[in-house]
């Protein structure tokens, strides 16, 4: 059975818990990013519906360190999960549908952490092919 992509309708329904959580927060408006729902602070992105064929539909792509990220990921694989899209990027991918606004809540505070912090790489680059590193990853 082949798997479809969420409808935008279907995705805005499901940001609009992520829009309310985060607009509360001091300086986060919320905006667009890559033509998808997002959350910004001072222009940069906190959090976007993710629209990379590679993410589940109904995923957010939360911007993080990838400390938090490798953290996130190991303590419930249910909820967060990566791509190899995704994986030089400080971002984590969330299954909204398995969170609950406490998570969201702490989560984006999380992410206005890392984002308001100097120095926030773009990008990682990449480790060599075959390392013990790259193997080890866990990716969906």
């Amino acid at each position: 059975m082949r798997k479809t992509r969420a409808s935008m309708t279907e995705l805005r329904i499901a940001f609009d818990s992520v829009r309310r959580i985060g607009s509360a927060m001091a300086g986060v408006e919320a905006g667009t990013a890559y033509g998808s729902p997002a959350l910004k602070i001072g222009g940069k992105l906190l959090a976007c519906i993710a629209i990379h064929k590679s993410a589940e539909p109904n995923s957010l792509a939360l911007r993080i360190a990838f400390e938090d990220r490798a953290a996130l990921i190991n303590s419930d694989p249910d909820i967060y999960y990566l791509t190899p899209h995704y994986l030089d990027y400080p971002v984590v991918l969330v299954r909204l549908a398995r969170v609950n606004a406490d998570q969201l809540k702490h989560l984006l505070a999380m992410a206005l952490k890392f984002v308001t912090s100097a120095g926030v790489p773009k990008r990682r680059k990449p480790a060599p092919s075959g390392t013990q590193a790259e193997r080890s990853r866990s990716i969906s």
